[in-house]
């Protein structure tokens, strides 16, 4: 690791930017109860991080309905919970920033390292704006720009590529084991944010993004 010069910082958006966990649970809930199907918060932590088809794919799958929908009708369906996402996710202000967040993206932009964003949320864009964050990154990457949501890698390489990133000198930061993985089949090194039990293939794992300082980062990395 200590011969990487790194030249890009890539975030996910839920869990490690904000959260917005609650107002997918909520878009999920309504969703799924309109199809008949109970979903609760244990069942929305298994949607963490992967694509809004494959969210539903889960679900249909959890109320046995997996073979009563067409992929025209699939697609039908989870417009209409991103629809009601969208409704709930505009309540979203510059307070809903996870701790240490802006303090590390500033300290990041100083560094003069390239900011990106790749996320499986299609309102990436959106939610970095009501934010007040979207000054910070060179680009973003959302589910509806690439073909393969995670743990494919392709929402990272299309991120590193925006922003003249090799894949190996970026440094991928995530919640969920899905985009850790995507992160390591990227070829990037990885951080984790939560439970070393879920994100241990991770090259390090943080508690908390209050722990996201950047020159530990790198230390514990032995880029420094």
């Amino acid at each position: 690791m200590s011969k990487i010069k790194v030249s890009a910082f890539i975030f996910d958006l839920d869990g490690v930017l904000t959260d917005t966990a609650e107002f997918h649970y909520l878009a999920w809930k309504g969703c799924a109860a309109a199809l008949d199907i109970e979903i609760d918060r244990d069942f929305n932590e298994t949607l963490k991080g992967i694509s809004r088809i494959d969210s539903l794919k889960r679900i249909l799958v959890q109320g046995g309905r997996q073979n009563d929908f067409s992929a025209a009708e699939v697609e039908v369906l989870a417009n209409k919970k991103n629809d009601e996402y969208v409704k709930l996710i505009q309540k979203i202000t510059p307070a809903d920033l996870l701790p240490g967040v802006e303090d590390f993206l500033q300290a990041v932009k100083d560094a003069n390292y390239k900011i990106a964003m790749a996320s499986a949320s299609k309102n990436a864009m959106t939610v970095s704006k009501l934010l007040g964050i979207d000054h910070y990154f060179h680009h973003i990457v959302d589910a509806a720009t690439v073909a393969n949501s995670k743990p494919h890698p392709e929402v990272f390489l299309r991120a590193a590529e925006a922003v003249g990133g090799a894949p190996e000198n970026c440094i991928g930061i995530e919640d969920a084991a899905a985009g850790v993985e995507a992160i390591l089949r990227a070829g990037m090194l990885a951080v984790g944010i939560g439970p070393r039990d879920i994100l241990g293939d991770a090259h390090i794992v943080l508690e908390t993004t209050a722990q996201l300082k950047l020159d530990d980062i790198l230390e514990k990395l032995r880029l420094r």
